[in-house]
């Protein structure tokens, strides 16, 4: 019997018992096995497979996380984790899950994704435009005798408790642009630390949590009023772990950037945000400054 071509074979649902597979085909991309960010990803959005046809866990993966709801679906949807296994890779596979993800599985939503070069291709073939860059950084964060002295009208930066949670939302939604409550309430048991940012009424302007990722700790999401909140932020995060940080940080925020990299964070890589059947993403870029993972948009 004729085995079937690669491209012919099923697209299955994943779950988080498939968690092993998805940090193995990771792991054999050259990418770090991110197991909690897969466990994350795959709780709280749905993932997409394709069974090795040896036998030897996934050919190909990716997770959607969607956000907001209308009365024809979600208001958006994130794509991310978009792997296929080496020793499958150049022969279809990218292309026949993502084309199956967009134009079956989430036909007339609204799309958005971050593109490696290498993917970039592939994704305008179907239909994403360039709207945005985001730049990641990594490196040991070295805090400056200034970052401790007070800045007029500054935040006052504590831990979030349960009862900031429902502000958190509100605030992130806002800034979002669509309801993300399904990844927000999971924060607290997913990252390291969880803070808020208050002005001096007591209003709620700011969050950011920081989460294990292998050696790493990761910065994200990171919602600030201004330049002086998202430092701030970032300067109580940073100083809670002696881990290296990583963060990915939207371009345009440039003040930011050249204030991380003064601190000891390198620029690794960009990304390009993309998106499909929208003209870019909702919401307010100015008080969003890092994402949860780019994986999750």
């Amino acid at each position: 019997m004729t085995p079937p071509h690669l491209t012919d074979l099923p697209i299955r649902a994943l779950t988080v018992d498939d968690l092993r597979y998805c940090a193995d085909l990771s792991e054999d991309r050259g990418w770090p096995r991110e197991d909690h960010k897969w466990g994350l990803l795959l709780a709280a959005g749905n993932g997409y497979g394709i069974d090795a046809p040896d036998g030897q866990g996934l050919a190909a993966a990716c997770v959607v996380t969607s956000y907001g709801h209308t009365h024809t679906g979600p208001e958006l949807a994130a794509i991310g984790m978009v792997l296929v296994a080496e020793r499958y890779a150049r022969q279809g596979l990218g292309r026949r899950l993502m084309t199956y993800v967009c134009d079956d599985a989430l036909k007339g939503i609204p799309l958005t994704l971050h593109a490696t070069p290498y993917g970039r291709p592939l994704y305008e073939e179907l239909g994403f435009d360039t709207t945005g860059r985001a730049e990641m950084l990594r490196g040991t964060f070295r805090t400056e005798p200034s970052d401790q002295a007070p800045e007029p009208a500054s935040v006052a930066v504590r831990p979030a408790t349960g009862e900031d949670i429902p502000r958190i939302v509100r605030l992130d939604t806002e800034v979002f642009g669509s309801d993300r409550t399904h990844m927000i309430t999971r924060l607290p048991a997913f990252a390291d630390r969880l803070l808020v940012a208050e002005d001096g009424r007591g209003e709620l302007v700011g969050y950011a949590a920081i989460w294990p990722n292998m050696e790493t700790h990761v910065i994200g999401p990171l919602i600030a009023h201004d330049t002086a909140g998202a430092r701030a932020l970032i300067t109580a995060l940073a100083a809670v772990t002696d881990r290296p940080l990583r963060t990915d940080i939207d371009v345009r925020h440039e003040e930011l950037l050249a204030w991380l990299k003064e601190r000891g964070l390198d620029s690794v890589a960009f990304n390009t945000v993309m998106t499909r059947d929208i003209p870019g993403l909702p919401g307010d870029w100015t008080r969003r400054w890092a994402p949860l993972t780019v994986a999750a948009g």
